[in-house]
């Protein structure tokens, strides 16, 4: 690559940084991909940081030591943050989104790269500071969002599946009890997947009562992984006691009647 000016080398360092986030970079890896000095990579790094952090866009971290460098953290700021979540819950809130049996329909929403995107972001925020090793989820809706949050993450995504695949290997399967209709119901995870004694993040579109949640946690409990947090897009307000005590959310379904078309979706507070 010939000598390039600085203008030219800051667009690409941002480039290379939000494209790859959580990746650990080398200041020597600039220093020769860009051919610079470090003392003008470390420049130009410093004038990153700090526009990320005034345009409360994400975090550039220094990592210190032999084999530190710089990583940088995507995230929504508090006040977009607000906003797009009170959006998000006023459009999912119109009546015309109510499925016959009470179902409410969001595919379209949770299925947008835009928004798997920003929401991705706000769990890579809440969770910052947990450092996972993987992202996981159960098939099949909560994927995109879990998937989007992995990659802001920098990690794998590994899927809890409703019944094991020959084209897995060996899996662990175990039957769990759904809290809201009391069903019996399977899930299975191959071994391949996820190593013992991992550090986790479980991602997920949706909670009613928690029993497909408590059902993941015992799952990932056989492969003795710490689960450092679960994150939910929707929790519904009732009932309150949920089969899982320890989860963020982000929106709270309220209400939804069918017969009066009316649903009403709330931002957590």
């Amino acid at each position: 690559m010939d000598k390039l000016k600085r203008s030219q080398r800051m667009v690409l360092l941002t480039k290379e940084l939000t494209e790859n986030p959580g990746k650990i970079f080398s200041l020597n890896y600039f220093c020769e991909r860009y051919q610079s000095a470090k003392s003008s990579i470390s420049e130009d790094l410093n004038i990153i940081r700090d526009i990320f952090s005034e345009s409360d866009e994400g975090h550039l971290k220094t990592i210190s030591g032999v084999t530190g460098g710089v990583v940088f953290y995507p995230y929504l700021g508090d006040r977009a943050e607000k906003s797009f979540l009170k959006e998000l819950a006023k459009d999912l809130s119109k009546g015309d989104r109510i499925l016959p049996g009470g179902y409410l329909y969001m595919t379209d929403l949770i299925y947008s790269p835009d928004i798997l995107r920003k929401l991705a972001k706000i769990f890579a925020k809440k969770f910052r500071e947990t450092k996972p090793d993987y992202i996981v989820t159960i098939e099949t809706k909560g994927i995109p969002l879990a998937l989007m949050t992995a990659e802001t993450f920098g990690v794998p995504l590994v899927i809890i599946r409703d019944s094991s695949r020959v084209t897995e290997g060996s899996a662990v399967n175990i039957n769990y009890v759904s809290g809201s209709n009391h069903t019996i119901s399977t899930m299975s995870l191959a071994k391949r997947t996820l190593p013992e004694n991992s550090k986790v993040i479980v991602i997920d579109d949706f909670m009613k009562a928690g029993g497909t949640a408590k059902g993941m946690i015992d799952l990932l409990g056989e492969f003795n992984a710490e689960i450092l947090g679960m994150g939910i897009l929707i929790t519904t307000a009732e009932p309150e006691n949920k089969l899982v005590k320890e989860y963020l959310s982000l929106l709270s379904l309220e209400t939804l009647n069918s017969e009066t078309r009316e649903v009403q979706i709330a931002v957590k507070e």
